[in-house]
């Protein structure tokens, strides 16, 4: 069956409405792909079911998803090291005393300020999203707890302040891959066309406007309401019942005794990890570019063909050896004690690098089904060109929404976007814009988004409890954003 029509929407709508009624994400994706195999093979049950496990292996056949799956272990690692090492409790000390300081000026005002460091942080770290769902989640969970403040929300904040820098300033990987698409539609100027549609791209710019708004206010809405009066009331930082998307021996372990803790311990292989991001891009498309004129242009030009997944991973393994090169010179533990703490580390988040396994499962699933293609095209004869952009920022969230991808939505989207706008004489940064921010909007939803995954885990909060209290937040944003795109496209 080479078309499968409406069929090929039902796996993934059949996992995130499991995932959202049963809380249970795992056996909801499996069920998903499952139903998947199951199409693609003329609903024989046997065939479906030996799909359905071919299907687990041949994720590994990818480089690129076994790099990012191996990222995810190794983040585990990273996360044990600068806690047993004092890190994780120097940088708290450091921010405690500034919060100390500023609420004997200010007082009751620490829990906005910390809200808004955790907001700068990710919105800095714009070279890579896992990075700063990582960083960001890791340095401030032990804050947010001392505060009261729910898991939730850094979930939320975290999240929210990742992919919208990470889209909103280009000169990364997302950058690099938009800008390899729209070469592929035969635009001359890549990066001046998509700077260009970045003045349109009203959804991550309102995402991060509104949780400034948030944080200042104090005036949350819906189940994150609900989940600050919780942690107000009762000091419970979850739910009850809640299953935080990372293991206690990873959020609770202990710095080793009689060990001075010191920011720098945390600070150094993070920043080394952030460093390194650049750099090994950077190395990885060095060949894969023509000469330029200068050295730094070739260094730009190599980090547009460079590979994300290499990057994280080459990142995290270099930012480990840095954090344990320095805790040895510091007589903070020995090779056999390194040894141990990283494979307890990666052990830890094995759960997390099987539900990435999943998440790229599903997504295979929706490529060989045709998914996102059946959506785009189904809405190709109706559209008129003042309705193009809000349609085409709707079909790319729904399309991001149900594979979990906002890069293959924008794969997908830009080789139909493009030449329809060319076709209709629509205003083309406007359908570009649309199209980017649709994919953010739909992966912000997407409880089988890896982004999402990432935040859940980096921050420790339930999974599902992180899409639920993020998902009216991000519908009010996309539905202004709706509405914005509607208006411009009567106007332009």
């Amino acid at each position: 069956m080479d078309n499968f029509g409406f069929l090929s929407i039902l796996p993934p709508v059949l996992a995130i409405i499991l995932a959202l009624r049963t809380k249970q994400v795992y056996i909801s994706l499996v069920f998903g792909i499952w139903l998947g195999w199951l199409i693609i093979n003329d609903w024989n049950f046997l065939d479906g079911t030996i799909g359905t496990l071919n299907g687990f292996v041949d994720v590994f056949k990818s480089p690129g998803n076994t790099r990012t799956i191996m990222f995810s272990a190794l983040v585990g690692a990273l996360l044990l090291f600068i806690q047993y090492s004092g890190g994780v409790q120097g940088f708290v000390n450091r921010i405690n005393k500034i919060l100390n300081r500023y609420e004997k000026k200010q007082s009751g005002k620490s829990r906005v300020l910390v809200q808004l460091f955790a907001l700068a942080t990710g919105l800095l770290l714009f070279i890579e999203t896992s990075i700063s769902a990582l960083t960001v989640g890791t340095l401030y969970r032990p804050i947010f707890d001392k505060l009261k403040i729910p898991r939730e929300k850094l979930a939320y904040i975290t999240d929210s302040s990742s992919a919208p820098s990470s889209i909103l300033i280009p000169f990364n990987a997302w950058g690099a891959f938009i800008m390899g698409l729209l070469i592929t539609q035969g635009i001359e100027s890549p990066l001046a066309t998509l700077g260009s549609s970045l003045i349109y791209n009203f959804y991550p710019m309102l995402t991060i406007i509104l949780i400034v708004i948030i944080i200042l206010s104090k005036k949350d809405f819906g189940p994150m309401a609900k989940a600050e009066r919780r942690t107000r009331e009762t000091g419970k930082l979850l739910n009850d019942g809640a299953r935080p998307m990372i293991s206690d021996t990873i959020t609770s372990c202990e710095m080793k005794k009689g060990v001075a803790p010191k920011a720098m311990n945390m600070i150094l292989p993070i920043a080394t990890m952030i460093f390194m991001m650049p750099i090994t891009l950077a190395y990885t498309g060095w060949g894969s570019v023509d000469e330029y004129s200068s050295v730094f242009n070739h260094f730009a030009g190599a980090m547009g063909q460079g590979s994300g997944s290499s990057a994280v991973l080459y990142s995290v393994t270099a930012s480990i050896f840095v954090a344990m090169t320095m805790y040895r010179i510091q007589g903070i533990m020995k090779l056999r004690k390194m040894v141990e703490v990283t494979l307890k580390g990666i052990s830890e988040l094995m759960p997390l690098a099987l539900l990435m396994m999943l998440a790229f499962s599903i997504s295979d699933v929706c490529n060989t089904l045709g998914t996102g293609n059946y959506v785009a095209h189904f809405s190709k004869g109706w559209l008129s060109p003042e309705f193009l952009p809000m349609v085409i920022f709707m079909l790319s969230a729904f399309i991001a929404f149900s594979t979990g991808t906002s890069w293959g939505t924008f794969a997908i989207m830009m080789s139909i976007v493009v030449p329809m706008a060319q076709l209709h004489e629509a205003n083309l940064y406007l359908v570009i814009a649309a199209t980017i921010g649709g994919g953010v909007f739909g992966d912000h939803c997407s409880p089988i988004s890896d982004t999402t995954i990432i935040s859940s885990m980096a921050s420790a909060s339930d999974h599902v409890d992180h899409v639920k209290t993020q998902l009216p937040y991000a519908l009010l944003i996309g539905g202004i954003t709706a509405l914005l795109y509607l208006l411009l496209g009567f106007i332009m």
